[in-house]
């Protein structure tokens, strides 16, 4: 596959100690987040059938199959990786809902959960903009946006820190009668964002793994230690629904528009530890495509 370690330089990889492996050097080809999924794996072998030459396939070829096969099968769940804070004024402050969410849309089986809501609550920074650009559905000052599995709101105000003049918190209003997200009058709300309660969201760490080279050719240009990605993991602090207090290693979690994780071995009381197994779908491209 591009963009993976041959047999070769994975050894010297994990010898030199250039830092956490994905893949054992015993098997370079096969990621070790993506292994104990057989099914995407041979759905993997099947599309890309056999030959006789030797050929590269592209990894994204290989993701599209376990984002597939992740899709029928992970559980949803609501996390936020970097957190911002936003105060619901008119929401009741003694005030906390059970509402209902679907664990999977694509397994009936799997049932539906309860997820809290509060009049604190943190959205993703990046689901805020002072301005929004065109074609950009965000919250913003003066719009409304669609709260998963909760209510419309719409945002009154900023805070922002003083030295650096970041946005610290977003002020905002709720309509108490959309309840669900639902908008009884037909209104057309366009952005609908995931968020997690403030009073009752449990910490986690997060590994966001990424390629772990910046070129489909791992040996190009002077050996594969030039091409090794200084970005392939980025790990964030962020804050997750309260079920997933009893995540499970062997279970795979969808954290709505993040993409799947699984649960690591390092997770201990007091800090569970996450590792992304496959982003949303085409986010790699779509970066390729802004850097051109």
């Amino acid at each position: 596959m591009s963009a993976t370690p041959t047999d070769t330089n994975a050894t010297a990889y994990a010898n030199e100690g250039f830092g956490r492996v994905r893949g054992a050097p015993d098997r370079p080809g096969v990621p070790s987040q993506y292994r104990d999924r057989p099914i995407a794996v041979r759905l993997f072998a099947y599309n890309i059938g056999v030959t006789k030459c030797n050929s590269v396939t592209e990894i994204a070829v290989f993701e599209h199959c376990i984002r597939d096969d992740l899709n029928e099968r992970a559980l949803r769940r609501l996390a936020v990786l970097r957190p911002l804070k936003v105060v619901i004024e008119n929401y009741p402050e003694s005030q906390i809902e059970m509402l209902e969410a679907v664990s999977n849309p694509e397994d009936p089986s799997a049932g539906t959960r309860q997820v809290p809501f509060w009049r604190v609550i943190y959205i993703e920074q990046n689901d805020f903009r002072e301005v929004l650009p065109p074609k950009c559905y965000r919250l913003s000052p003066g719009t409304e946006v669609r709260l998963r599995c909760a209510y419309l709101i719409t945002c009154t105000g900023i805070v922002k820190e003083p030295q650096t003049c970041a946005v610290v918190e977003v002020q905002a209003t709720y309509d108490p009668a959309m309840r669900g997200g639902n908008t009884p009058d037909g209104q057309k709300v366009n952005a609908t964002l995931h968020r997690v309660s403030a009073a009752h969201a449990v910490d986690a760490e997060c590994r966001l793994y990424d390629k772990l080279f910046t070129c489909q050719e791992t040996d190009a240009d002077g050996g594969f230690k030039k091409n090794l990605n200084p970005h392939s993991i980025e790990i964030v602090t962020g804050r997750c629904e309260p079920s997933l207090s009893t995540a499970v290693p062997a279970e795979r979690y969808k954290f709505e528009r993040l993409g799947c994780f699984a649960l690591d071995s390092d997770s201990h009381p007091g800090m569970l530890v996450f590792n992304r197994v496959v982003t949303p779908k085409e986010a790699w491209a779509k970066i390729e495509k802004r850097k051109k």
